[in-house]
């Protein structure tokens, strides 16, 4: 439940609620706005966003903000005062409607290349050329678009409720899809909010494409667009690139507000160096981001955190240790039931030459780890440490306690739970030695 939760609060925050905002105050009529505080707010939004963009160097993003002031500037230049069935505005409309949603899905699944000459010719290229064409399809004298920009495939009744053509509609339709494809795929606030930003100038399309409502739709696309920016810049600062799971930053915020009762489990990959040395680093990212999926899905109320390397923590509010015991119980074992294979070939210098007789038990385990061939299945577990809360005992302290814990498991075997006792450590050992 808390994973879905966190994907709905993704796709709507913040592009779903700056859009129904938009909405509500454009056409719900709670707010009446004159138009000098429209136009205020569109070229408020547009440099903003334009800035946060160069700042944070994101060239999809720029060229989208580009996109939607050269279509807003398009339909208003040859509209004229009012929008006329037939003409140069009609035509403009018809053009815009058909490529805008274009420009979205080149965007939407090109490479940000950073703002380098070879990267931003040739989009400057296509939006110049793109500019040419409306502009000569639009001279003065035309009556009507091109055939392609207003073919009809369906009864045109079906179609009196929008003002766009249907190739403009099975266009936007198709990127719609692509958009959400993207979003679902990647999960990342840049490719959230080019939908909605999408979403949002399809609104300023069906109200015309310019006055006053239309402005403000083309506005809340812009800012939509500068917040996902943010929001990315946030998620990167609170959120492991590699496992997407909260960071240490997170973990760290998350301990502020903890009160009295709750559990605190220290989670970490049995023989992960040797994972790494024999299969990889690449392996190893994929070994990472399966328990971190587990971790993500744990049940009773945690959250999970990564705190660094395979080390992570579940915090569990409100709940006693013995709670949290069967669910973290379940989690182990799924992670060792869990495999996947295994493509890539070992290193040469960490390759298996066979057991040493002469070597600890744990060692021995780590090379018949080793010994595994480089393909086919790998299967990795994980040990606990687990330790609730105590009434004034600092937090400090619990964590120390899961962290001993988390020791003892290693000790006894690996691939268990090991839950603290009343009585404190004194001293907290050094998990990055208990691999």
């Amino acid at each position: 439940m808390g994973v879905r939760r966190q994907c709905l609060t993704a796709w709507l925050i913040p592009g779903g609620v700056l859009l129904l905002l938009a909405a509500a105050l454009l056409q719900g009529g709670f707010v009446p706005l004159a138009g000098p505080a429209i136009n205020f707010y569109a070229w408020a939004s547009l440099i903003a966003s334009l800035l946060i963009a160069a700042r944070f160097r994101s060239t999809r993003v720029l060229f989208v903000l580009i996109t939607l002031f050269l279509a807003q500037r398009a339909i208003a230049f040859f509209a004229g005062p009012r929008l006329l069935p037939h003409g140069p505005g009609r035509i403009a409309f018809e053009a815009v409607a058909f490529i805008l949603p274009l420009n979205f899905f080149l965007n939407t699944y090109a490479e940000e290349r950073g703002f380098y000459f070879a990267a931003i010719v040739p989009r400057l290229g296509v939006l110049f050329l793109e500019s040419v064409f409306v502009a000569v399809i639009c001279r003065p004298g035309e009556i009507v678009s091109p055939w392609f920009l207003r073919i009809s495939l369906l009864d045109a009744n079906f179609f009196r409720w929008t003002k766009l053509p249907q190739s403009a509609l099975l266009v936007l339709a198709l990127v719609f899809a692509a958009t959400i494809v993207a979003a679902v795929r990647n999960s990342k606030p840049i490719e959230i909010g080019i939908f909605w930003s999408l979403l949002a100038a399809f609104f300023a399309l069906q109200t015309s494409g310019f006055g006053r409502v239309s402005t403000g739709y083309f506005a809340t696309a812009t800012l939509i667009l500068a917040a996902s920016i943010v929001e990315s810049s946030y998620a990167l600062a609170y959120h492991d690139e590699l496992t997407t799971l909260p960071s240490r930053r997170s973990f760290h915020d998350a301990l502020l507000g903890l009160e009295h009762p709750y559990t605190v489990a220290a989670v970490d990959i049995d023989h992960f160096k040797s994972v790494n040395d024999t299969y990889g680093h690449d392996t190893g990212d994929q070994v990472l981001r399966m328990v971190a999926r587990k971790l993500a899905a744990v049940t009773g109320g945690g959250q999970a955190y990564r705190v660094g390397g395979e080390e992570f923590t579940a915090l569990f509010p409100g709940k006693s240790a013995q709670e949290v015991a069967p669910h973290l119980e379940l989690l182990r074992a799924m992670v060792a039931e869990a495999s996947f294979r295994v493509r890539n070939m070992p290193e040469r210098r960490s390759a298996s030459r066979g057991p040493d007789r002469r070597t600890s038990p744990a060692r021995r385990a780590k090379l018949k780890l080793q010994a595994r061939p480089a393909t086919g299945s790998l299967s990795v577990t994980v040990s606990i440490g687990v330790a609730a809360s105590i009434e004034k005992e600092s937090v400090d302290r619990v964590i120390e306690a899961a962290d001993q814990a988390l020791y003892r498991a290693k000790r006894a075997g690996r691939n268990r739970i090991e839950i603290a006792g009343g009585t404190r450590p004194a001293t907290r050992r050094s998990r990055r030695s208990i691999a």
